[in-house]
């Protein structure tokens, strides 16, 4: 049986950072680096996102590695360590990775020091031992290629993932040091990555292969890796792979971003996550070398990916179909694909592109996907899961099950979303705020604690609120040098329309802050106990899209604040969703419901159930028609988080309400 929170100690989220103050995450700019910010250091206090946090490490976590076992992951480890025999487990050539994603996730959680942690680390240095063993001498790992193919590598790279998995593996060698100070998993990574350094390269190097892997990843991995050994060939490496994308040496596809280089690229393309792995390493380099194509194509992609790719959730990916980003505009409802893995890689790109930039719009799409296209692929319990994100389930729905299954999913046969969502919850105080020599920058409001160095002195900002479900957010400054000013910067959201600031005797609003690129700036030598009150009104509103977004023409969706919401069958007794319409003209109401999926508020609106008569065989009609109007019957529609769905019962749901 699961282990119940109750029955748990809740940890305290404390700031992660190493013996020098430096910020523990995901991202660790390089002492070269050519960025406008730099990674601040937050806390967590319980609220909105501690309680998600708090799930995440006294359920998901825990269970991972039970799950890794019954799925046979840690057994095909097993296998190619010699210490067991049977055979392999699993369907694909990329199951290691489940491994090492929820290795990096343990490590980022061990790095909070919480209560309870002891066990998570000892089940992490069991699975590193395991891992390590499989190794072979020459530092290649990937228990597919070792077990069921023989020891064959590099043959099929489209499709075998080799470097993927790598790349995976990196990242967990980097986050267990980080955390740790250990290297027993950074020496697995480094000889992975030796080993993939002294075998790819490009056409004169001496090196066997020219080539690329079909999902990238490594690329982003490497950049990390230098960015904390101090090796360059590991940051030229990741260059290598970037650059050859593009160039036919997978047949040229757009499906694995062979299309086109990336630097002449107009638009995203392919399969999502494979897309935005490439894009979030591509800012890495732009960080790390200054290259200005590099970053303005990362900037020129961004934009048109928002402009005509991106769902109201920030999810990603229009087509089950090779999980692929589809044409401009093309954003279906019941068959968006909008897989969790893209949104999580989604908010890994845009901090980067906030971080090199300094620009608040990244931090924008940011909290848009947090909230909605990532926080839906997992239950409220942390025992169930999304590998895709529709955003409307029909009436009468028959769902085949498997990895694309619009029910939640105790695990899947591809389970690379599950440990992903761990991964990112584990480490999300890193991309909460951000310094650069000027002041201290806050991307997303939680009860907590931000703070970081500005200048060479340190500075921290505490932090009250119940947002999202209140917009006041109570700032005090606790620690500053007293001698000059700074600027703390606080983002206005894209969709606030009407906000209050107060500091000290100065107030604002929209109509007079000091708004810059998204930022409300605030300079002034600041002392101990000042204090900032910033109110974002929080009014619920109806948004509708681009008239070339054929899906929703006529449509409407209800937001507050960063929230996007849905209906849920469950709520609208008496019938399904299909035949709900909206009444625009009456006003929408808010409605706090500590009772309902552990506390929510929910919005309130007026709308009609059409009662519209068979039409027989055909199910069409000339627009001329005579026929009979539909019934109409008075509803009150409740319209709950997107985020919270599906977590009562099975049952259709919708997003876009039509208006007539």
């Amino acid at each position: 049986m699961p282990r119940t929170r109750s029955a748990l100690p809740s940890p305290q989220f404390a700031a992660s950072v190493d013996q020098g103050g430096t910020p523990i995450g995901p991202v660790r700019l390089g002492p070269g680096a050519r960025t406008a910010l730099r990674p601040g250091v937050a806390a967590l206090h319980p609220g909105f996102w501690h309680t998600r946090r708090e799930v995440n490490a006294l359920v998901s976590l825990p269970q991972g590695p039970g799950l890794l076992e019954s799925a046979g992951n840690l057994h095909n480890l097993r296998l190619a360590a010699g210490t067991a025999e049977g055979e392999y487990q699993g369907s694909y050539p990329f199951v290691d990775t489940d491994v090492f994603k929820w290795l990096e996730a343990a490590s980022w959680q061990i790095a909070q020091h919480s209560d309870g942690d002891e066990g998570l680390e000892a089940e992490a240095d069991r699975i590193i031992a395991l891992v390590a063993a499989a190794q072979q001498p020459d530092g290649y790992l990937n228990t597919w290629f070792q077990i069921r193919k023989g020891g064959e590598r590099y043959q099929d790279l489209r499709w075998g993932h080799e470097l993927y998995c790598a790349g995976h593996l990196i990242q967990a060698g980097v986050a267990h040091h980080r955390a740790t100070g250990r290297t027993e998993l950074l020496d697995v990574a480094c000889r992975f990555a030796d080993h993939i350094d002294s075998v790819f390269g490009p056409p004169g190097s001496g090196k066997p292969i020219d080539g690329i892997d079909g999902h990238p990843e490594v690329e982003t991995a490497l950049v990390e890796l230098y960015r904390e050994t101090g090796e360059h060939r590991y940051l030229d490496l990741a260059g290598y792979f970037v650059d050859r994308h593009g160039h036919g040496l997978l047949g040229g596809e757009a499906y694995c971003q062979d299309r086109v280089p990336l630097r002449e690229a107009t638009n995203v393309e392919g399969h999502a996550v494979r897309q935005l792995y490439l894009l979030a390493a591509a800012a890495d380099l732009a960080t790390e070398t200054g290259e200005a194509e590099l970053r303005a194509a990362g900037e020129r992609l961004w934009g048109a990916m928002t402009a005509t790719k991106t769902h109201v959730t920030g999810g990603l990916g229009a087509h089950h179909d090779e999980e692929d980003f589809g044409d401009p505009y093309e954003l279906p409802n019941e068959r968006a694909y909008c897989e969790t893995c893209a949104a999580i890689a989604s908010i890994q790109w845009s901090w980067r592109m906030a971080l090199l930039t300094g620009e608040a719009r990244y931090a924008d799409l940011i909290e848009r996907t947090l909230y909605n296209g990532f926080l839906a692929g997992v239950s409220l319990d942390g025992e169930r899961w999304l590998y895709v994100n529709p955003l409307q389930v029909r009436d009468g729905h028959t769902d085949l099950g498997g990895d694309q299954s619009a029910r939640r999913t105790r695990w899947f046969r591809c389970a690379c979303c599950p440990p992903n969502v761990m991964r990112l919850l584990a480490s999300l105080e890193h991309y909460l705020a951000s310094t650069d020599d000027g002041g201290l920058q806050i991307h997303q409001y939680v009860d907590g604690h931000y703070s970081g160095d500005v200048d060479g002195a340190p500075v921290s900002v505490s932090a009250e609120t119940d947002y999202p479900w209140h917009g006041t957010i109570g700032l005090t400054v606790e620690e500053t040098p007293t001698e000059w000013p700074w600027t703390l910067s606080l983002r206005i959201p894209q969709w606030c329309r009407e906000f209050r600031v107060r500091c000290g005797d100065t107030s604002y609003d929209q109509t007079d802050a000091p708004l810059s690129d998204g930022w409300l700036r605030l300079e002034r030598a600041w002392a101990p106990g000042d204090q900032v009150v910033l109110e974002l009104v929080l009014d619920p509103r109806l948004t509708s899209a681009d008239p070339r977004v054929d899906a929703v023409r006529g449509c409407v969706a209800i937001e507050r604040g960063p929230l996007v919401y849905c209906l849920e069958q469950v709520d609208h007794p008496g019938g399904g969703l299909d035949d709900i319409v909206i009444d625009t003209t009456r006003p929408l109401a808010v409605k706090h419901r500590p009772d309902l999926l552990g506390g929510v508020t929910t919005v309130v609106a007026a709308g009609n159930r059409r009662h519209i008569p068979d039409a027989g065989w055909w199910p069409y009609r000339t627009a001329e028609s005579t026929d009979a109007p539909a019934a109409d019957e008075s509803l009150e529609l409740t319209a709950i988080p997107y985020y919270a769905w599906a977590n009562r019962q099975d049952g259709s749901m919708r997003v876009w309400l039509p208006t007539s």
